[in-house]
């Protein structure tokens, strides 16, 4: 099982430590440094900029979003990462949610799974490079058709102009819910969940099969599939105190995400069989009390799908994820705790 580093997005700026826990991993031999975006950073700028400094590691969007870019666009940061990085570069996306889709790219968030399968397809395209693309829709159509309000009529299926570095350029879909889960096993290379528990390893290989046994023919060996989960971690010098530095982080994607409706990643922590618990977090949350709703994230949710305590209580933890579908522990972490946690790491 490989490792690789989450940097994700950022509010009041990048994080402290970062820039040199990418230079660190880089030299330690983590596998991968991935990003993510939400409202704010975007998930392309940082790879490039801290990227830049390194040699081997590979670079990853871990998730850049679909309603962010069109298709086309996404495809040309990719290659042009792609290039820059000597191959090391990774596209991880997903569909985020209705709250951020609607309310911040002012887009329709109907269909996600549609829309999903349309936009792989025409990355891949872009990414063949064998002839202009060309893409029916009904959600990203190319070339617009001259009817469409607003549109000239003067649009031509093009063909990107600079050739990809590697037209198997990886990509990754990032899901939660079961449907979503076994799409990406058949058509995409990778699985980005998060909120995973080696307890549902069995559920995860079942829903991953099903998308197996889809996969088009001619499309990149099973075997070669990657399962990066993102796993939080906290190293304290206790299980119970490391737990209660991730209860606000759990409480802030259990009630501050997604709308009352809609939020995939209560509902992922739910299946693991705290619903009850989490809805209570929710209400906390939705009255403005962030301490309750901290104080109510359940400490064996906590332990189910993070990594907490010191070092060694960390490296008996990680027995778990090795028997799991996961291929890569990609670590949400404090950039600044790693070196304490280098023999853990690279087994030295």
């Amino acid at each position: 099982m490989r490792f690789g580093l989450h940097a994700g997005y950022w509010a009041g700026g990048p994080p402290a430590g970062m820039a040199q826990a990418v230079t660190w991993a880089d030299g330690a031999g983590l596998d991968s440094v991935w990003t993510a975006e939400s409202y704010g950073s975007d998930a392309f700028t940082p790879l490039a900029w801290w990227g830049a400094g390194t040699s081997r590691i590979r670079l990853a969007t871990g998730i850049a979003q679909m309603s962010a870019r069109t298709p086309t666009a996404t495809a040309m940061a990719a290659m042009t990462l792609d290039h820059l990085s000597g191959g090391r570069f990774a596209l991880g996306i997903g569909a985020s949610g209705p709250q951020v889709v609607e309310g911040w790219y002012g887009a329709p968030y109907a269909k996600p799974l549609a829309r999903t399968r349309e936009y792989i397809a025409i990355v891949r395209d872009v990414l063949a490079r064998e002839a202009p693309v060309t893409a029916p829709g009904p959600h990203y159509p190319l070339p617009i058709a001259g009817e469409v309000s607003g549109a000239v009529g003067q649009g031509k299926p093009l063909k990107a102009n600079i050739h990809p570095l590697r037209a198997d350029l990886p990509i990754l879909l990032a899901a939660q819910g079961p449907k979503n889960t076994s799409l990406a096993a058949e058509i995409a290379d990778g699985w980005l969940p998060a909120f995973l528990s080696p307890a549902t390893d069995a559920q995860a290989r079942e829903l991953l099969a099903a998308g197996f046994a889809k996969r088009a023919a001619g499309t990149r060996d099973v075997s070669q599939f990657e399962v990066a989960a993102s796993v939080p971690l906290a190293v304290a010098e206790s299980v119970e105190a490391a737990v209660d530095l991730l209860r606000p982080h759990l409480a802030l994607y259990a009630g501050g995400m997604g709308s009352s409706s809609h939020n995939f990643h209560r509902e992922a922590m739910a299946r693991l069989g705290f619903a009850e618990e989490l809805q209570e977090v929710a209400a906390h949350y939705a009255a403005g009390d962030k301490a309750r709703a901290a104080a109510a994230v359940p400490s064996e949710l906590v332990r189910e799908i993070a990594l907490v305590g010191t070092p060694s209580d960390i490296a008996a933890q990680l027995r778990r994820w090795e028997e799991t579908c996961v291929t890569t522990l990609v670590l949400q972490t404090d950039p600044r705790a790693l070196p304490a946690l280098a023999g853990v790491l690279t087994g030295s």
